[in-house]
């Protein structure tokens, strides 16, 4: 069994910060690529960013030069910094990670449970 749990998020004003994390666990031998995505109301889940096990990583234009997205391959964590929120990326942002378990030798994608960020003043 694999669990993915987010932790982070919340209200913030304008202009201003908040970082994300998420920590896998469980039956892992391996993980790939880990991301964020998020999805606003009445909206469809887009991407914000993704990570390649090496480190590469890549960004949605609407975040670039505002988000980073890191990544400790130990801990197997990830993280986003927001940093000049606007009230449209207020969401509900959601980790993933594609990951072989020990036991299966299989690989598939989990997911966090979600954590809500709300830009307002």
């Amino acid at each position: 069994q694999v669990d993915v749990v987010q932790s982070g998020g919340g209200l913030v004003q304008p202009g201003g910060s908040l970082r994300l994390s998420c920590v896998a666990s469980g039956d892992i031998h391996s993980i790939y690529m880990m991301a964020w995505y998020r999805q606003a109301p009445g909206q469809e889940r887009e991407q914000v960013a993704t990570i390649t096990s090496g480190g590469r990583t890549t960004y949605a234009d609407f975040v670039k030069g505002r988000f980073t997205i890191s990544r400790d391959n130990a801990e197997k964590t990830i993280g986003l910094q927001m940093s000049s929120l606007k009230p449209d990326d207020t969401a509900v942002y959601y980790c993933t990670a594609r990951i072989m378990g020990t036991a299966t030798r299989t690989a598939a994608w989990y997911w966090g449970q979600g954590t809500q960020v709300t830009v307002s003043s």
